[in-house]
């Protein structure tokens, strides 16, 4: 039986072979595990997605790209299906797991390495369990492993000295939102890009403009959703009232550009039903960042894509009792 995962059923994007060696297939099965974040099957663009990392800064690239082949060499060595492996589906959460460790824990520490590399291999028995439980409904795993993998990293690290080399306490008891809603130029465009960079954990405006163009690059169709994610995103924080500040750096909104992504074009059909659909989704996951900010802040913990994993399973669970919205054949 085929395990659900992020990009099952989705848009087949255009290939790039890196080599016809045995060298050359794995480092394009890492490149499009690092693409499959954006439910992109494509080493070109888990190329310009490394660029991206690179770009934020050298320790954010080799992480990413260190968490990507762990995890697919962890696959490899279980004997997980090689077509799964082939397609990056075993190297995007370990991607992620690896990019948060550097984020969090100090990428410059060598506890912070080793961690990074036993967290990307674990998260690949974390995709199975998901996998196994989620497949009873039919409903793919997502990015679930990594947000149970960093949380409970990012939650532990604290009560190890050997490990959290950080001088802040990051516990903090929720607080009421403050400071200024009104959103300038500058702020819209910086949030338009940063809302796309932080799926990677990143807040630069220049390196989320770099995802996007990857995205691009890939599928011109999830490029246009996850540009009409980010642009809903903005629109709902700003009628809601969130801080200005949050909104620019991206906080609120890379959550609603994957929702955007993965019910507008690839678990979905594309069509207006399923972009109407998406968009709601979006709503939804821009409205339930803050609280699940919210309930990991006393744990000093962060939400991660927690909201795009919630919100996207929700209304993907719910879409069979709609007949207007047709699941992706795959």
């Amino acid at each position: 039986m085929r395990q659900p995962s992020t990009a099952e059923g989705g848009p087949v994007a255009k290939s790039f072979d890196v080599s016809t060696t045995r060298w050359g297939r794995g480092l394009a099965a890492v490149l499009r595990g690092q693409a499959q974040v954006d439910f992109l099957p494509s080493a070109l663009a888990g190329l310009v997605f490394s660029v991206a990392l690179f770009a934020a800064g050298w320790q954010y690239g080799l992480y990413g790209l260190l968490g990507a082949a762990v995890g697919t060499g962890t696959a490899r060595l279980l004997g997980v299906d090689r077509g799964r492996i082939a397609v990056g589906l075993e190297g995007f959460n370990a991607c992620l797991v690896g990019v948060a460790c550097a984020v969090f824990l100090d990428a410059d520490h060598l506890s912070t390495l080793l961690i990074a590399v036993a967290a990307s291999a674990a998260v690949t028995v974390v995709t199975a369990a998901a996998a196994r439980v989620l497949g009873t409904w039919d409903l793919p795993t997502l990015t679930l492993p990594f947000c149970l993998t960093a949380s409970a990293l990012t939650v532990a690290a604290p009560g190890f000295q050997r490990v959290w080399h950080l001088t802040d306490d990051l516990a903090a008891l929720p607080r009421t939102a403050s400071g200024p809603t009104a959103l300038s130029l500058t702020d819209l465009w910086h949030a338009f890009f940063t809302n796309i960079g932080e799926i990677f954990l990143m807040p630069q405006w220049y390196v989320g403009l770099i995802f996007l163009i990857g995205i691009f690059l890939a599928d011109r169709r999830l490029g246009l959703l996850a540009c009409a994610g980010s642009a809903m995103s903005i629109a709902t924080s700003w009628a809601l009232g969130a801080p200005a500040d949050q909104v620019r750096q991206g906080l609120m909104g890379y959550d609603a550009v994957l929702v955007a992504m993965a019910l507008g074009g690839v678990f979905l059909v594309t069509d207006a039903w399923s972009v109407g659909y998406a968009m709601v989704g979006a709503v939804a996951s821009t409205v339930l960042s803050p609280a699940l900010g919210a309930l990991f802040a006393p744990s000093g913990g962060h939400a991660f894509t927690w909201p795009f994993v919630l919100v996207a399973l929700v209304f993907l669970a719910a879409a069979p009792a709609f007949p207007r919205l047709r699941r992706a054949a795959g």
